[in-house]
């Protein structure tokens, strides 16, 4: 999974089934989202960023992107760049 800044990825798995008194199932579901969790949080640690080479498909205001500045060129070169609230990429260094 390609790293990218700023990105916390948790997506959970669908809980046991409600209607279940199995509180095995539970346990081991409730431990395989703290891994989850867990692996994620390691790579946001990590504070690095994996160079992009297209812009996102749906960028939002606050992310933070490496351009090659190539392939993908948001206005100034290879960069670090960040997405605006007035919906443009504003190289930051």
């Amino acid at each position: 999974m390609a790293r990218e800044c700023s990105t916390f990825a948790f997506v959970p798995e669908p809980p046991p089934d409600a209607t279940s008194d199995d509180a095995k199932a539970v346990i081991a579901w409730a431990s395989r989202q703290f891994v989850l969790i867990l692996t994620q949080m390691q790579e946001i640690s990590k504070g690095t960023c994996e160079i992009r080479y297209s812009e996102p498909a749906k960028p939002r205001a606050g992310q933070i992107r490496l351009a090659d500045g190539t392939v993908w060129n948001p206005g100034s070169g290879e960069g670090f760049y960040g997405y605006t609230i007035g919906g443009t990429w504003t190289k930051l260094g």
